[in-house]
This record gives structure tokens, C-alpha cells and sequence, in this order.
């Protein structure tokens, strides 16, 4: 299938005026940059906005981001969400799109970038399942390209909007997770993830912000409640009922409601605050779950993860 057929607009469409008598009807695009490490799913995120329905261009060099828009805005609605896969293997990836990112800041253009990222040893084994170099190696190893990829994309990385992990996810669960994120259906100004981890398992890579819960008593030093898990009562009772537990948990969700009142005001859209105490069993679990509940009632779509529970 062509794709022409495949999003239902020709290009002579795209190009048209749209109005009748010649008069040129401009309706802006909403847009999405894909972009993130080789081998962390780009091409997989694409196919699902595809599947919703978005006008994807793969590999677009970023100096045409801007026409892309303007064709779009041409097409009396019939491209009226384009996604754009960009890709570091031009040298002059971040001139060119920092220009193009300016440039749309002039634009009323709803403009959203979703990074996909996956640890260094995720992406070694993918690249050695397929039997392919990394397009950044050169001469050197696999490890060598990823690194030089990291760093071209480092700047991108913290302008994100949506940054995913996918080093734990098959090809379902990314698309589920792009699916939660993309399909339609009145979603809110705001989309909150907040997942619980455990300190000695490593801190989330796609995290926003970082709350460390091991200022409080470890349930695991009380034998009737090791057992359990944050999602139980007894533990929950235990957690909230220390000293500071209650207070800390007041006044951080004080503070995200200033940072989120910001994060609408600049349009950023999705947001992941990871809570950790030891193990990511218990402290973390539970303070999690109360500040999932806490948002929630504030009117943010909340997702809770517990990234570690039961991993000892």
C-alpha cells in the first residue's frame, strides 16, 4: 500500500490550497518529533502513530521540518497530524534542527518531541541480534557508536516532552505505551507515570524527577511486615504513620503543582516521577500509591508503576 493510500491524502491535496475561488485555508498541524537512540524502537513508535492515523515521515532531514508544517497547513485539514523521525546519522543533526525547532517556535504549531531510549547493554544485544554495526561506530565497536550517539543526543534527550525506557519492553508493550499516549479520546492537559524503584537496582533513565523515600523506618526491619508490600494496608498504616511521612508527602505534591502549573504553561504534556527507597518494596510502594491517588484527585491522569516490587 502506498502512502498516499495509507493516510488518505494525495499529495496534490497536500499541496492544494483547500479553498474555494483559490483562497488559501491554513490550518496548522499538530506535531511530533520522534527521535532517540538506534535501536531503542524509533521505527516502532512511528508505525503506531501510523496506525492512529498521523501522516509519518521517516528520516525527514530536520531542515525540512518546517515546510512539512507548512504543506501540512495547506491541506484544508487533511493532514492534520504529522510525526517526523529524525535521525543523528547527518553530523549536522543539531544544527539543523535547533534551527528548525526555532523556527517553529514562531509557528502556532503544537509541537511535542518523544525520545526513545534503552540502556547501552539493551542496544549491544539488539544490534548483535540483527548482525548490524551501529551507524555511528565507524571502525570502532558497537559501544563506540552508542556512546557518540549519546552524546549528539543529549541536549535532545533533556528538551524531550515524553521520554520512554524501552529497555525492558517488547515491541506490545511500546505500543501500548505510544497507543496510552497518542489515541484520542479527551486526554488531559497533564499525563502523570509515577513509579516506585529500588535504589540497588539503579535509577530510572526516563525519570523526571527523583523522590527518595529512605528517610523514613524500613518496614523490612519489622518481621510482620516484610512479608508485604507497599499496596497493603499494614504497610501503607506503618509508612504514613512516621514522622514526616504525611508532611513530605504534602508538601511535594504543594510542589507539583507549581512545577505542573509550568510544565502546561510550556506545553509539556507528560511527566514521570519516580519514588525509591531501598528495595522497592515497601517505603517507596506505598508513597507511590498515595501520591498516584493524591494527582489523581487533582485531576492529572495518573499510571502507577512499580518497577521493582518483587524482584527480591
Amino acid at each position: 500500500m502506498s502512502e498516499e493510500s495509507r493516510i488518505g491524502v494525495s499529495a496534490d491535496e497536500l499541496m492544494a490550497n483547500g479553498a474555494p475561488g483559490g483562497e488559501e485555508l491554513l490550518t496548522t498541524p499538530e506535531l511530533v518529533i520522534i527521535s532517540g537512540m538506534s535501536g531503542a524502537g524509533r521505527s516502532t513508535a512511528a508505525k503506531c502513530l501510523e496506525d492512529l492515523g498521523w501522516f509519518v515521515v521517516d528520516n525527514l532531514p530536520p531542515a525540512l521540518i518546517t515546510t512539512m508544517v507548512d504543506l501540512g497547513a495547506r491541506s484544508a485539514g487533511n493532514v492534520a497530524r504529522i510525526a517526523v523521525v529524525v535521525d543523528v546519522r547527518g553530523r549536522s543533526f543539531f544544527d539543523n534542527l535547533r534551527e528548525s525547532l526555532s523556527d517553529l517556535a514562531a509557528k502556532t504549531v503544537t509541537r511535542r518531541i518523544v525520545f526513545l531510549e534503552a540502556s547501552d547493554d539493551a542496544l549491544v544485544r539488539r544490534f548483535e541480534s540483527v548482525r548490524r554495526p551501529h551507524p555511528l561506530q565507524g571502525d570502532g565497536r558497537i559501544v563506540d557508536g552508542i556512546a557518540a550517539e549519546r552524546d549528539l543526543l543529549r541536549e535532545l534527550r533533556g528538551d524531550a516532552d515524553l521520554v520512554i525506557d524501552t529497555s525492558n519492553l517488547n515491541v506490545h508493550e511500546l505500543r501500548a505505551k505510544m497507543d496510552a499516549q497518542f489515541a484520542e479520546g479527551g486526554e488531559p492537559a497533564l499525563r502523570a507515570t509515577v513509579m516506585s524503584f529500588g535504589y540497588k537496582y539503579g535509577l530510572p533513565v526516563d525519570a523526571d524527577h527523583v523522590v527518595d523515600c529512605r528517610f523514613l523506618p524500613n518496614p523490612h526491619w519489622v518481621p510482620e511486615l516484610r512479608p508485604f508490600t507497599g499496596t497493603s494496608p499494614e504497610v501503607a498504616g506503618y509508612v504514613f504513620d512516621q514522622p514526616g511521612a504525611k508532611e513530605f508527602l504534602d508538601r511535594y505534591t504543594e510542589l507539583l503543582r507549581l512545577i505542573a502549573t509550568g510544565y502546561r504553561r510550556e506545553g509539556k504534556r507528560y511527566v514521570t516521577i519516580a519514588v525509591g527507597c531501598t528495595g522497592g518494596k515497601h517505603r517507596s510502594v506505598a508513597m507511590s500509591e498515595r501520591l498516584a491517588r493524591t494527582l489523581a484527585d487533582e485531576g492529572v491522569e495518573t499510571t502507577v508503576v512499580h518497577r521493582d516490587m518483587g524482584r527480591e
